[in-house]
């Protein structure tokens, strides 16, 4: 039967340092988000080395963010209660981040610079937005390494491969069991995402606010329907919903409301029309 393997590896060392593939994949997403937000910037009249200056905010608020979604929001049975070690939230290498926590406390970072700067942070938003779902979409590559994250049994020809013996296998499934690749539907709906937004930038979103809104509706429609259709490691769950589907949906609803709002606004000034498509 025809199957996507999952990769016999997730790590490896470098001298005295442990080198993670998940956090390679980060690494590649950031760098490309920078890049390409660099580009947008500079089309928009700025001074793209800025972008380094904000990065050095976002970056670090953001990757705490994603730890504290994963801690509080996401498994926090791990972390907390009886025969659980507080402490162990702190070990960020053992894996557990959660992209919505990374963007909210990163977008904090980014409000801290570019207040310090005296810069728009709609206007770096919406320059940020098509990288940042790109680089979501590179990062869940990392949970392909991890074996982790995976979605319902499947019999299509693209199922997923997951190593019996790895602790992220349902023991209600027998061996040779095919998952639907989840870290894949969301990386090609992520890609996409960012391309689509790239080019309606320049035709149809000509309003500060709403290539950057329109990027979290777009992405929480995706992860809604992941979640609520296809995921089925361990999640809380909250009136017979797994927590990511409410979060996502508020994600939506919070999107619709801002793309409102921010719809009623006079178009963005001519020089943002030159902005980088490709």
């Amino acid at each position: 039967m025809a199957a996507i393997p999952s990769p016999t590896w997730s790590a490896f060392r470098l001298g005295p340092l442990t080198i993670h593939a998940y956090a390679l994949c980060i690494l590649l997403g950031i760098v490309i988000c920078i890049w390409l937000t660099s580009r947008r910037w500079r089309a928009k009249g700025e001074d793209p080395e800025r972008i380094w200056d904000i990065a050095l905010w976002a970056i670090p608020f953001g990757l705490v963010g994603a730890r504290m979604y994963h801690v509080f929001v996401t498994a926090p049975g791990d972390y907390f209660g009886p025969g659980r070690n507080p402490v162990d939230a702190l070990k960020i290498w053992e894996g557990g981040i959660g992209i919505m926590g990374a963007v909210t406390l990163g977008g904090l970072g980014a409000w801290i610079a570019c207040r310090k700067m005296g810069l728009s942070l709609v206007k770096f938003a919406d320059a940020a937005a098509p990288g940042i779902i790109i680089a979501q979409g590179i990062g869940r590559w990392g949970n392909w390494f991890n074996q982790e994250l995976f979605g319902k049994p499947t019999s299509l020809p693209w199922g997923l491969e997951i190593d019996p013996m790895s602790h992220n296998f349902p023991t209600q499934y027998p061996p040779g069991t095919l998952f639907h690749p989840t870290f894949l539907y969301e990386s090609l709906w992520d890609v996409l995402g960012g391309l689509l937004l790239l080019w309606l930038s320049r035709r149809i979103l000509v309003k500060s606010g709403q290539v950057f809104w329109t990027y979290v509706m777009y992405y929480g429609i995706g992860r809604f329907l992941i979640e609520l259709f296809l995921r089925i490691d361990e999640s809380d769950v909250i009136l017979g919903l797994r927590i990511h589907v409410w979060t996502s949906g508020i994600l939506v609803l919070l999107a619709l409301v801002m793309l409102a709002v921010v719809s009623r606004r006079r178009p963005r000034e001519p020089q943002d029309h030159g902005e980088l498509t490709a």
